[in-house]
């Protein structure tokens, strides 16, 4: 008889927030989390409800300022650039070291945040916060050559991020922006990640790091933490459309800008037959619900393999596994193994079975749709944020399916006849993040990959946004200005000789590293 589930104990939100409390009191009261700005904790702000996506129970909702405040926030962190730039090397590294030793100290706290707030599972949220921290120290034991010739910019570094990777984006981002000598500000993701963020700040501020932290609506604080002069840089990571707006703020301002967007990631498959290593790589694309930027959601197929790739992919994708993160049989379990639990929040997750609906009406096929109730969930739960995986083929011209990135667990194929359908399949969202090609033939791959539109291509293999020295960035409309990754980031960050030009995606130019 299967057991009725549970949650893991000592996992309750409850638990967490009460942990929060006992870690950082200076950033957390009973009912609310501040602000973080004039390098003190704020009790200002317009604290709004908000749901956990794992079952839609309560947490923590982000304290929104409004633009006036966000403008004095900004002020006071170009006071503290003022200050911190000047600051000798040395101390920078052992405040950073110090907060990323108090990251270690929290960082199961942090991980379990990240699966209340974002619906991560257990080893997806663990190897984010890992990321973030393994990450800022390999630039900490390697910051003085990449700072040789260089300086501080002339005011802060604003991040406006999305949610779907608070640590290992936007913590580490933040972390290697201050150690190159800037004031970091930061907005919180309106979606998720408030408490994680809040708890990984108040460490880093305890160490003396600048460091600002604020809520509010992306339209009521842009003026202050993209078009405000006292900005050196904004570095943005989110969607076409908010991106396009920050894109053409930052242009007319002439102001330093390294902006990440959305692209349709591709995987090519031509002349292929290693079926088994493709099999194996299916269910891992499916990581977090293909909720991140270098997620491959659609599938390009020559059509004379489309009955093997078929009998490959079929079976892999019924092998990937969602539910809630936290439920267990017994309570001293071990986290659940799964590839993703929930979508973001409720609405996504119907507006995603919305798509799916409206494309197969209009011809697409179906061929392969879940069941949640495979799934390990707590009995009478809501399961609303939840969409089991879905494989279309052929998502109609009309369908947002065939054209752009669902950020949620649809695969999508689609079938060509010639190298040259399958390069304009591969290159349908002018610009990608990632691209795949899997071929036989290393001649074949050599000839087609350098066509695709992707700042990075794979051979057989996916690409990932990369750590420590992989460089990163996008072609056409998936990326704008600097190019990160590696020393890259702080080039991107700090001043160089006169009349640099840094490797990037840029109105004027385009200038690969």
């Amino acid at each position: 008889m299967a057991h009725t589930l549970t949650l893991k104990a000592g996992t309750a939100w409850s638990d967490a927030w009460r942990r929060c409390l006992a870690a950082a009191p200076e950033a957390f009261r009973d009912d609310r989390v501040l602000n973080l700005w004039n390098a003190a904790w704020q009790a200002d702000g317009n604290p709004l409800p908000a749901t956990s996506p794992i079952d839609g129970s309560p947490i923590a909702g982000p304290p929104r300022l409004d633009a006036a405040t966000a403008r004095q926030a900004v002020r006071a962190a170009l006071d503290q650039h003022r200050t911190w730039r000047h600051v000798p090397l040395a101390e920078r590294r052992a405040r950073v070291t110090a907060a990323l030793d108090a990251l270690t100290e929290h960082r199961d706290l942090l991980a379990l945040l990240l699966v209340w707030e974002i619906g991560k599972p257990w080893r997806l949220a663990c190897a984010d916060v890992d990321r973030a921290i393994d990450g800022v120290r390999w630039y900490v034991d390697g910051i003085e050559p990449m700072l040789a010739d260089r300086a501080p910019l002339d005011g802060p570094v604003s991040n406006i991020a999305s949610w779907n990777y608070p640590m290992s984006v936007l913590v580490h981002a933040m972390l290697v922006q201050a150690l190159a000598g800037n004031a970091v500000v930061a907005k919180t993701p309106t979606d998720g990640g408030l408490a994680c963020l809040t708890l990984a700040c108040a460490l880093a501020a305890r160490e003396g790091l600048p460091v600002t932290l604020v809520s509010g609506s992306g339209g009521e604080l842009s003026q202050a933490l993209v078009r405000a002069p006292e900005i050196g840089c904004v570095s943005f990571v989110g969607g076409r459309d908010t991106g396009a707006a920050v894109a053409t703020a930052v242009a007319d301002l002439g102001k330093r800008h390294i902006l990440e967007q959305e692209g349709l990631n591709t995987w090519g498959v031509w002349d292929y037959s290693d079926w088994d290593a493709l099999a194996a790589v299916v269910p891992k694309l499916f990581d977090y619900g293909k909720q991140r930027c270098t997620a491959y959601p659609r599938f390009v197929v020559q059509r004379d393999l489309f009955d093997a790739f078929l009998a490959a992919y079929l079976p892999a994708v019924r092998r990937v596994r969602t539910g809630h993160p936290l439920a267990v049989a017994h309570p001293d379990d071990p986290f659940p193994e799964l590839d993703y639990g929930p979508l973001i929040n409720a609405a996504k997750a119907k507006e995603l079975r919305d798509q799916v609906a409206e494309a197969i009406d209009r011809g697409a096929v179906p061929l392969f749709r879940g069941e949640l109730s495979d799934g390990p969930f707590l009995p009478g739960q809501d399961t609303s944020a939840y969409v089991p995986p879905v494989t279309l083929l052929n998502p109609p011209p009309s369908s947002p399916l065939h054209h752009a990135e669902p950020f949620g667990p649809v695969d999508t194929i689609v079938l060509v006849d010639t190298e040259a359908e399958l390069l304009a399949a591969m290159n349908a969202s002018n610009g990608a993040l990632v691209a795949t090609l899997s071929t036989d033939d290393p001649a074949t791959y050599d000839r087609l990959a350098p066509q695709i539109r992707a700042f990075k291509t794979g051979h057989n293999r996916p690409r990932s946004r990369g750590d420590r020295d992989e460089l990163f960035g996008g072609f056409g409309a998936s990326w704008r200005g600097a190019f990160v990754g590696g020393d890259l980031l702080v080039r991107a960050v700090t001043r160089g000789p006169a009349g640099e030009r840094l490797p990037g995606n840029f109105p004027d130019y385009h200038l690969m590293p």
